[in-house]
């Protein structure tokens, strides 16, 4: 239509339905990043350039991060605990990858949940919308089908003992389901 991406024509839920299977590009999300100077990265916005990009992104209904490429290169030469106070230095909360990775997940539809046991913290990706038990199928297909019994303490008790295992010692977990 007009030349315009098929991401941006109204269409129903049939008509998406009925264009499916041509696997048409032009409906894929995309997300334009535009590289500025070290100065434009806390007001983006300012750069003439970055605001035509963005009225184009709005236009054609896609997304767009602003990073700089040298920033990103001086934080990957940074220990880790400068890294925050250089980037709060510039004006921004977080970096330019990090910021494209948030906007990715965000534009697929993804989310991110953590497990955490007393060796190691797991992050599970999972669909946008997805139930508590539909999430716990992600890591196994029968959490989804029901929990037949988990331990739990509750979050104060767990900070204070310091481990799950400190709070078993102490009495205070409980035993859930059947």
């Amino acid at each position: 239509m007009d030349g315009k991406p098929a991401r941006s024509v109204p269409s129903t839920d049939f008509e998406k339905d009925a264009v499916k299977h041509l696997c048409l590009l032009t409906v894929k999300p995309i997300i334009y990043v535009a590289n500025v100077a070290e100065s434009d990265l806390a007001a983006p916005e300012d750069n003439p350039h970055v605001k035509e990009v963005m009225n184009l992104a709005s236009e054609l209904q896609s997304g767009l991060v602003t990073i700089s490429a040298q920033v990103e290169s001086q934080l990957i030469e940074l220990p880790l605990e400068e890294r925050t106070e250089y980037l709060e230095s510039l004006g921004v909360d977080e970096s330019g990858l990090g910021n494209l990775i948030r906007t990715t997940c965000g534009l697929l539809g993804l989310r991110t949940y953590f497990t955490s046991g007393e060796k190691e913290t797991k992050a599970w990706t999972i669909l946008a919308g997805m139930t508590a038990p539909q999430a716990a199928g992600v890591i196994h297909s029968d959490f989804e089908k029901g929990f037949i019994r988990a331990e739990t303490v509750a979050y104060n008790d767990f900070v204070a003992a310091g481990s799950f295992a400190a709070a078993r010692e102490k009495g205070l977990l409980r035993s859930e389901g059947k």
